[in-house]
């Protein structure tokens, strides 16, 4: 199977866009990229820090300017922030030069594992859980646009659910080439 375009795994914290992205590239021999991480390194800042001194009018810029940049470059699985796919510039470029899969989770599956996490800026709150439930929300209808959608399951591996990707990509001979049916 060889991907032809870039795959781009949007949803919340704590849905698993990074291990599962992991995985899916692992499955696919293709490179995995995170724009977090390109931003970070990219700044020599951490993102708290980037929306600290710059603001998040800034950091959304700069976002989409590496995403667009990650888009362009050669076919791999890239994890984006759950903040990106808000951004409508953004979800165009990713339907453009992409494809958008929602890592859908629910509320009760994603503040299980996100509950113990104190790296969340976003739920540094008097009541995190319902932060978590306000902010998925109001994303929503934002990640409901997505080209594909799949489903978490709480007995779900990191590898059933990179599975139940790769399948849903297999329905897409524009981005996936020889997938099995």
């Amino acid at each position: 199977m060889k991907l032809l375009k870039t795959v781009v795994l949007v949803g919340m914290m704590g849905a698993g866009k990074t291990a599962v992205g992991k995985e899916l590239a692992r499955m696919l021999a293709a490179p995995f990229l995170d724009s977090d991480e390109e931003i970070v390194a990219a700044a020599a800042m951490s993102i708290a820090e980037i929306f600290a001194r710059d603001g998040e009018a800034f950091f959304r810029a700069r976002e989409a300017e590496v995403i667009g940049r990650l888009l362009r470059g050669k076919p791999a699985i890239l994890s984006v922030g759950g903040g990106a796919y808000l951004n409508a510039d953004t979800r165009a470029l990713i339907s453009d030069l992409g494809c958008a899969v929602w890592l859908k989770a629910d509320l009760d599956l994603l503040w299980a594992r996100v509950r113990q996490k104190t790296t969340r800026p976003l739920l540094q709150t008097e009541n995190p859980r319902a932060t978590l439930a306000d902010l998925l929300a109001r994303r929503e209808p934002d990640y409901a646009k997505a080209d594909l959608v799949v489903e978490a399951r709480p007995s779900y591996a990191i590898s059933d659910m990179a599975g139940a990707v790769l399948n849903a990509l297999a329905e897409r001979p524009d981005i996936l080439q020889g997938a099995r049916k």
